[in-house]
């Protein structure tokens, strides 16, 4: 009897909120290697060329990403060049050595007017330049044809980083009250759901034929918490959920009020129906979530 050895998978952005989780949750899908920025410098698109080659991967996780928003609008070449150039040359490797490519994009893709929940085929329009990088990532990828899945997802948080949970939790425990935008809506996700439904996703590539299967799913999906709401109403679950004695009083203001360098848009929310229809998986609630987390 002979034994095939184990599937390679090669993750990048392992210190990352969803790098980190996905760092445990690929695990007993095949050998995971995950790298951070010290062993892989994704602004050296040769040295990102020359590892993928050397590791061979089945799979390429990419949730790496210049994922500071306003930085971006003064930051525009390093954002170009880790959201759109290194996806594209990943495209290019995976495709080369017949591996596959799974890759994070945004909401922020979108424009925000729309009224209601975003589907993957809807218009695109970004309206700052992460949203732009993030596009270009996606087109980059479509245009090499390898085998991928593109997850878009929204308003990311979990127990470590830089992410809107943490800096309520924060600011919550110095102050009494805080203002906090209420006309922007979405969908709060956790990192650890991000992960989860990604190893899920992979899991089925593995039980079916490897070929046939990409070639009937590759492409774009939304990947979000269930159910929406506003910055406003997740910083109120967040402190309604919290070990926090004193709870701060969370005032609504527009965004009008609160400038910042990088649009957002009104409107993040986005359909998982694709994602149900294809690998019938529905993402719990942003609420039951982030109780989840906040319980860890």
């Amino acid at each position: 009897m002979t034994t095939s050895e184990p599937r390679t998978i090669l993750l990048t952005g392992v210190n990352g909120q969803v790098g980190f989780e996905l760092a445990r949750s690929l695990q007993g899908l095949g050998r995971v290697v995950a790298l951070g920025r010290n062993e892989l410098d994704l602004s050296d698109l040769d040295q990102v060329r020359r590892v993928v080659r050397d590791l061979k991967p089945t799979l390429i996780v990419n949730p790496a990403a210049h994922t500071a928003v306003d930085k971006a609008e003064s930051d525009v070449d390093n954002a170009m060049r880790l959201n759109a150039e290194v996806p594209g040359v990943l495209a290019e490797e995976a495709k080369r050595q017949g591996a596959a490519l799974i890759h994070y994009s945004t909401d922020y893709v979108f424009d925000g007017k729309k009224a209601g929940a975003y589907v993957e085929d809807d218009v695109v329009n970004p309206q700052n330049v992460y949203g732009r990088s993030k596009l270009a990532g996606e087109q980059a990828i479509a245009a090499v044809g390898c085998s991928h899945l593109i997850f878009r997802t929204s308003w990311v948080y979990g127990a470590r980083g830089k992410n809107f949970l943490l800096t309520m939790l924060r600011l919550g425990a110095e102050r009494d009250e805080l203002s906090v935008v209420a006309d922007q809506v979405g969908a709060p996700t956790w990192a650890n759901t991000i992960a989860a439904v990604s190893a899920n996703v992979l899991a089925q590539s593995l039980a079916a034929d490897h070929a046939d299967w990409w070639q009937q799913h590759s492409g774009i999906f939304h990947l979000t918490a269930s159910g929406s709401t506003s910055w406003h109403g997740f910083a109120e679950a967040i402190f309604a959920h919290s070990s926090l004695e004193k709870k701060p009083v969370v005032k609504p203001i527009p965004a009008s009020a609160y400038p910042t360098p990088a649009a957002r848009p009104s409107n993040s929310r986005m359909s998982n129906g694709k994602l149900q229809a294809h690998f019938g998986l529905t993402p719990p609630s942003w609420d039951a979530a982030l109780q989840l987390c906040l319980a860890g």
